[in-house]
């Protein structure tokens, strides 16, 4: 016994560390940490912002919303970064509440209400952990065409949600006053300015400081004030369940299931880039743990109000531009997003963001979704073979419940809203049409993760991938 304790000090110390596995001093990781965080704050707390706006919820509600996707947030962070047994990648992955999901969950809570969403993010969460070990088989099916299309779809769908806010709100007294429209161009301009013309931090951070701004003029010219953020205390968990016990339809968790398959295909293409930026190799086996970590961090957000989560790109960029690839600086990020969580106080503030701002930072946001998905079309060969009618035919037929709410409305039932969905149409459509005619199409064939290892160690160094070039999606 003596001689294997031995051993394995042993092994301990001549085990090769790498910079991914590397522990910088406590002080730097909180300082690097916290640069992931705010790189990362505004697209996670937009999407319950945005839900909070369209489902009508009042400011304390929609604190619960922000404080609970922060904590879940930092939760699935720790798990994809520092794994626990067959959960969670141990790659520096910050994890959010994606947009990917955003759009169903808004076409759920209206049709069904929250508990459904909360329903149908958990049984999705349950199925994503269940498939985690096929998906990467699966993965045929889901070429840069297909994916392209649906990112392109879910970008655009979002865009009359955008118009609502900037008008002030739909339903609003005031809706497409020129106050309203005025902050949310101040918010667009101070964005794509500070984007531009920022350097490193700055520029990642542009749409929270277009936020802040456009924030800061509408409480000088009275379109919002501070009066909820004294009422709310400075330190609180959310309850889990707050809005009630969970339903499951069967409608809701397909759509949902169907985003959280979208959200693991651009899992997978954040992985391999970061495989690449960190000179580690991605099996399937460590693909399949990231899936997994994916599935559980989303199970606990429907437990926890939360909503379906995945990899920020964003953060991916800033792993290359500051070459710091320590998984536990990310680590650190994850418990500062729970620390954050804690502090209703801050949620507070952040609900303070008037519709007519939000919806500014939307169309940069939105917009940036739509272009992810471009930019992935763009990896696609067009000459000589079918892919140009994949992607006409599968966006056309995304975009028609949203250039005509009316089309579907005789429909009545559960395929109602199957068909009020332009993300599960344009899919179908993406995924029935490439099989098809994309059939033999060796430039359709998606970038496959490496063969699993027998003898992996999931903390250890495998040997750098082949460098080529991946493309990442927008969160």
């Amino acid at each position: 016994m003596s001689l294997i304790r031995s051993t394995r000090r042993r092994d301990r110390v001549t085990a090769p560390t790498t910079s991914v596995d590397q522990r910088l001093p406590l002080g730097r990781s909180l300082t690097l940490g916290l640069q992931h965080v705010l790189v990362m704050y505004a697209g996670v707390v937009a999407v319950p912002l945005i839900l909070s706006e369209v489902l009508g919820l009042s400011a304390s509600q929609t604190v619960t919303l922000i404080n609970a996707n922060l904590v879940v947030g930092g939760i699935g962070t720790l798990v994809q970064t520092l794994g626990l047994w067959r959960f969670g990648a141990r790659f520096p992955l910050v994890q959010g509440a994606s947009f990917i999901g955003l759009a169903p969950a808004l076409l759920i809570g209206q049709e069904y209400g929250l508990p459904s969403v909360f329903g149908a993010v958990i049984a999705a969460g349950a199925i994503t952990v269940a498939v985690a070990p096929v998906f990467s088989r699966l993965l045929r099916f889901f070429p840069p065409v297909v994916i392209g299309c649906l990112i392109t779809i879910v970008g655009i769908s979002l865009m009359p949600a955008a118009a609502g806010w900037l008008g002030g709100g739909q339903g609003s007294d005031d809706f497409g006053a020129p106050r309203n429209l005025l902050l949310g161009l101040l918010t667009v301009v101070v964005t794509v300015a500070v984007y531009v013309l920022g350097r490193g931090l700055w520029s990642s951070l542009s749409v929270l400081v277009g936020l802040a701004v456009g924030t800061v003029a509408a409480l000088v010219t009275r379109t919002t004030d501070l009066s909820g953020v004294g009422d709310a205390a400075w330190v609180g968990l959310a309850t889990p369940l707050a809005f009630g016990a969970p339903q499951f339809h069967v409608v809701p968790i397909l759509i949902m299931s169907l985003a959280m398959l979208v959200i693991l295909a651009e899992t997978t293409g954040n992985m391999l880039a970061i495989g690449q930026i960190v000179d580690v190799r991605v099996d399937r086996r460590r693909l399949g743990d990231a899936f997994r970590a994916d599935g559980l961090s989303t199970m606990l957000g429907g437990l926890y109000n939360g909503f379906a989560l995945n990899a920020f790109s964003q953060n991916t960029g800033l792993i290359a531009m500051t070459k710091v690839r320590s998984r536990y600086v990310v680590a650190t990020g994850g418990a500062i997003m729970i620390v954050l969580g804690l502090l209703p106080k801050v949620g507070a503030v952040i609900a303070t963001i008037p519709p007519a701002v939000l919806g500014g930072g939307a169309i940069v946001m939105f917009g940036m979704t739509t272009a992810a998905g471009i930019q992935e079309l763009a990896r696609v060969r067009y000459a000589g073979t079918n892919n140009a009618l994949v992607v006409a035919v599968s966006i056309s037929v995304g975009v028609l419940p949203m250039a005509s709410p009316e089309l579907f409305g005789r429909i009545e039932g559960p395929l109602s809203m199957v068909l009020e969905s332009g993300i599960f149409l344009g899919a179908l459509t993406a995924v029935l049409l490439n099989a098809v005619l994309g059939r033999g199409d060796a430039s359709t064939a998606p970038d496959a993760p490496a063969p699993e290892e027998p003898d992996e160690q999931p903390d250890t160094a495998r040997s750098p991938a082949p460098t080529e070039t991946v493309t990442t999606h927008t969160a």
